[in-house]
């Protein structure tokens, strides 16, 4: 453990020494002046100077283009076992049982022990899952509930792994990085997952067949837990001496510290309010509803219906990269909020025309805002919510963002039964500005960024106290 701690200190010495120029010694300490940080476009790469770092998202780099294949792959492969909309449907809600089950212990587990140790495990067992099932594909054994199994423990590991990444990302880098940080992974994600993911994985199942695919997969997660195992984050204090040396809580007292700070902070429950009912209102009609508006308006439905999904991705893609160039704004939260409900009105165009370049251009603006918002997001609750709880309040917002998915998806269906999909996509692009508006309120929101300023303008000293501040233990209350 001395070791660790010794090589970690030099190795982030060495990662700074490039915007850091030497004390001179007959000065006091803290007075070493330091150049500048970068601004535009330069802020969006300044993470990526430090080397622990560039291990880390390298590894979730690594682990999302291997997600974006295997959300293709696997359904293809169960098709080639067993052409059957049951079949896919059941390795499709074991691998969403998997995640809501573990959303929430994920993060006290995120908590309780090294987040290194968090990830490192949760690669180990997705690279031994993919060998195992490609082996029994090679084999000519492989069956539909290995499938299901397989998917399960996939979809338990993301659980596992998302609140752990974002507890660990603020040990990695200063307070003023973090929303170019998230602004990298907000790229990442729609760019590897969503378009060059899936397109590999179809093209190897096209070319020779879905097992193949699952043997690159493997490739790719055992590469990054090669990664992983490189990572030295920096020790933290322990437990005890965080609590002030009182008694461990258990899993349950943690997982109820984490509810009792969301119910007591009213910019993080109205938001967590707000987006449960965004999700529940925009995802069934994208999902569900909008493949049949490409086939009704358009000759070649299925390969417009591909270009409306990559209209999305790619705004997601671009407004993350945008937002992560600029400094945090002043009104982060009323800007984040706005993003989210005004960002949703083009949907209300899906509906009522056959334009194509309209429909994409909506779908890009949705995207763009969308993931502008939650780079906004993840970068607040890495900056406002107390270093120890940070997992499991993660871990409440991952849960959040799933748990009404699946409710959306099944209800867009039998809804547009009864109501034409022109009026669904309306109320789809409507509801979220109306709540948008009452979460605005009801959580004092225009007040509370006023008063927690995040726009990184203050003097360096001032920025580290006030993240110290924020990250004491005890119950703190976002808005006071």
């Amino acid at each position: 453990m001395d070791d660790d701690n010794r090589w970690t200190a030099a190795d982030r010495v060495d990662d700074r020494c490039a915007v850091s120029i030497e004390t001179n010694p007959a000065e006091e300490p803290g007075t070493a002046e330091t150049v500048p940080a970068p601004s535009g476009r330069w802020r969006t790469i300044e993470p990526l100077r430090e080397k622990q770092y560039r291990r880390l998202i390298t590894a979730l780099a690594l682990s999302i283009f291997g997600h974006g294949m295997l959300a293709v792959t696997i359904v293809l492969q169960t098709i080639a076992l067993s052409p059957s909309p049951t079949a896919v449907s059941l390795v499709g809600s074991a691998l969403a049982l998997g995640l809501v089950v573990t959303a929430l212990p994920g993060g006290v587990i995120a908590d309780r022990i090294p987040q290194r140790t968090v990830l490192i495990s949760v690669e180990t067992v997705n690279v031994v899952t993919v060998v195992v099932i490609a082996v029994l594909g090679f084999t000519g054994v492989l069956a539909v509930w290995h499938l299901v199994a397989a998917a399960a423990l996939l979809g338990a590991g993301s659980g596992f792994f998302y609140p752990a990444y974002s507890a660990l990302l603020p040990r990695l880098l200063p307070p003023e990085q973090l929303l170019a940080a998230n602004g990298i992974e907000g790229t990442l994600r729609p760019t590897l997952q969503m378009a060059i993911g899936p397109a590999i994985a179809g093209i190897i199942a096209g070319l020779w067949q879905p097992t193949y695919g699952l043997v690159i997969i493997a490739v790719l997660f055992g590469a990054g837990l090669a990664v992983l195992s490189t990572l030295r984050p920096p020790a933290d204090p322990p437990a005890e001496a965080i609590a002030g040396g009182s008694a461990k809580p258990s899993m349950f007292g943690e997982m109820r510290a984490g509810f009792v700070f969301m119910l007591t902070t009213p910019w993080l429950l109205w938001t967590l309010i707000f987006a449960s009912i965004l999700i529940l209102v925009i995802m069934g009609p994208i999902e569900v509803l909008l493949p049949f508006v490409a086939r009704e308006n358009y000759a070649d439905g299925e390969r417009m219906y591909g270009f409306l999904v990559a209209a999305f991705g790619l705004g997601g893609a671009v407004g993350a990269l945008l937002v992560s160039a600029t400094r945090m704004p002043r009104r982060y939260l009323t800007v984040m909020m706005a993003g989210w409900g005004l960002g949703s009105l083009p949907l209300a165009l899906v509906g009522f025309t056959t334009s194509f370049p309209i429909l994409w251009a909506a779908l890009f603006v949705v995207g763009f805002t969308a993931s502008a918002s939650t780079v906004i997001w993840g970068t607040l609750l890495q900056r406002r919510v107390p270093r120890e709880m940070l997992g499991r309040v993660s871990s409440l917002d991952f849960f959040v963002s799933l748990c009404l998915m699946p409710v959306s998806i099944a209800l867009a269906g039998p809804l547009s039964a009864v109501i034409p999909m022109s009026w669904i996509f309306v109320g789809a692009g409507v509801v979220p500005v109306v709540v948008m508006v009452i979460a605005v309120v009801a959580g004092r929101m225009p007040r509370d960024e006023l008063e927690h300023p995040l726009d990184d303008s203050a003097r360096p000293g001032d920025e580290r106290e006030q993240s110290q501040g924020d990250r004491r233990p005890g119950p703190i209350r976002g808005s006071e």
